[in-house]
């Protein structure tokens, strides 16, 4: 199962679009997990018309009308694995821990809100995933989204894509 992580889109504050390049790979994945700051619906429709399934969660910059649409922690079993996402997890220190001692229940946890990517795996095996931000790379070198496989319980392929600076 070929997957797409997405976070902290915030179309169209921090960019007027998403970047031709997560357009065409949302075409190329079985399922796309976005851990929210979406800011306009607009984009939350698009995926919705695009990706062959969409998990996603709402984060704090957006409003009522994503909150009513999208939850705050959202599950899903993919590829063998129990993926969870969440769009905020508190401080970089002690992440691990709080995350673990959160989600036991989990083998892969997606979040976003910092817009700096993270893999890390939490001493209980929990595996922890930020793919960044496609638009906003704050104080990042670059913009990025992550893809995946998950197969027969594994998770395999985890790559870290950095995006072309915007013209």
């Amino acid at each position: 199962m070929r997957l797409l992580l997405l976070s902290d889109t915030h179309v169209p504050k921090r960019a007027r679009h998403l970047p031709e390049e997560v357009l065409q790979r949302i075409q190329q994945v079985d399922v796309v997990l976005h851990a929210g700051d979406w800011v306009d619906t607009d984009t939350l429709d698009l995926l919705h018309a695009l990706a062959p399934r969409l998990i996603a969660v709402h984060g704090n910059n957006d409003g009522p009308d994503l909150q009513a649409r999208l939850p705050e922690v959202a599950r899903a079993q993919l590829g063998g694995l129990r993926f969870g996402v969440v769009h905020e997890t508190g401080p970089a220190e002690g992440r691990e821990r709080r995350c673990a001692a959160r989600f036991p229940d989990l083998d892969v946890l997606v979040f976003g809100h910092s817009h700096i990517p993270w893999d890390s795996t939490a001493s209980g095996g929990l595996r922890l995933l930020n793919p960044g931000s496609p638009t906003d790379r704050r104080r990042q070198p670059y913009c990025t989204y992550m893809t995946a496989v998950a197969a027969d319980g594994q998770m395999t392929e985890v790559r870290l894509h950095q995006l072309q600076p915007r013209r």
